[in-house]
């Protein structure tokens, strides 16, 4: 039986999110995969879609709203893979009982303001000049060390380079786990 993937979008959801049937492409063969459009998860249905419009509906209730409903809709222990917004609605869900086995999270937004991690595995993965990163007294603090991706900004998540490089990290974990 596959393992259980959790796949949570970038703050767009499926509205500028094909970059993400490269990565379901990849992962389906060895997961069972369940994605959620995280402006579906929050109920944010912005009139004008922009960039300010969107972060704001997620930041004044949204993310709050995103975390009830995952934490409604998913009982079963699952890995988490989560892109910016996502990223920050699975730790907070995480922290407030989610059962997640592992999380991913690629340019997860807000991690910054946090001051606990959720008791599972945690990989976090930045572009260097992600201006959303958390900084070295955050890691210090929270005792987690992202890793950084020379080169790029936040919307890393979307470059073929690391749509590959992120699924091979999380393909390891399957396949080592099978052969122990």
């Amino acid at each position: 039986m596959a393992e259980r993937l959790v796949v949570l979008s970038d703050m767009w959801g499926t509205k500028k999110g094909l970059w993400i049937t490269s990565y379901l492409g990849y992962l389906q063969q060895y997961y069972d995969i369940v994605f959620y459009d995280c402006q579906q998860l929050a109920n944010i249905n912005e009139t004008i879609d922009s960039e300010e419009n969107v972060h704001n509906a997620f930041i004044h209730g949204g993310i709050d709203t995103a975390v009830a409903h995952l934490l409604k809709k998913e009982t079963i222990p699952s890995h988490y893979l989560a892109f910016s917004t996502g990223g920050t609605i699975a730790w907070k869900a995480g922290l407030k009982g989610l059962p997640v086995r592992s999380l991913y999270a690629v340019s997860a937004t807000r991690l910054r303001n946090e001051t606990q991690a959720p008791d599972c595995d945690v990989t976090l993965l930045y572009g260097a000049t992600d201006s959303f990163k958390p900084d070295m007294h955050w890691q210090k603090s929270v005792g987690i060390e992202p890793e950084m991706a020379s080169n790029f900004g936040h919307d890393l998540y979307t470059d073929e380079k690391i749509i590959q490089k992120v699924c091979q990290d999380i393909l390891k974990k399957v396949v080592l786990k099978k052969v122990v």
